[in-house]
């Protein structure tokens, strides 16, 4: 599967939606994943939580290792997804779908997010 285009990247390895009314879909890339392994549980950031570019705001843990989660963004989380809780293997096998973790109401897009082809320039995949 190759980056879509849409979509801004992190070197954290998150990616980031374009803004619907000023709220973006975040999740972590199919890199990522892959380099997890098999994801079993996933602590996003709850509703009302402020999140900042740059900064862990959850965990995700796999059969390999436990990762953090860095925010692309700063904003204020407005949703959370319920169903990657609930199955935590959709950050594997749809992360760009029905995988993303949590939306965000921007307040600040960092200069630095990544188009992705420079995502998988950056990434090497």
């Amino acid at each position: 599967m190759s980056n879509p285009q849409q979509l801004r990247y992190s070197k954290e390895h998150e990616w980031l939606s374009a803004a619907e009314d000023g709220v973006s879909a975040v999740g972590i890339t199919e890199h990522a994943a892959n380099a997890l392994g098999d994801v079993v549980y996933v602590q996003l950031p709850e509703v009302g939580d402020t999140v900042t570019a740059g900064e862990t705001c959850g965990e995700l843990e796999s059969t390999k290792s436990v990762s953090d989660l860095y925010s692309p963004v700063t904003g204020e989380v407005v949703e959370a997804n319920q169903d990657v809780v609930d199955d935590p293997s959709l950050v594997n096998t749809a992360p760009f779908e029905g995988g993303w973790l949590f939306k965000v109401r921007v307040a600040e897009e960092p200069k630095d997010l990544l188009s992705a082809d420079e995502y998988t320039a950056f990434s090497g995949s």
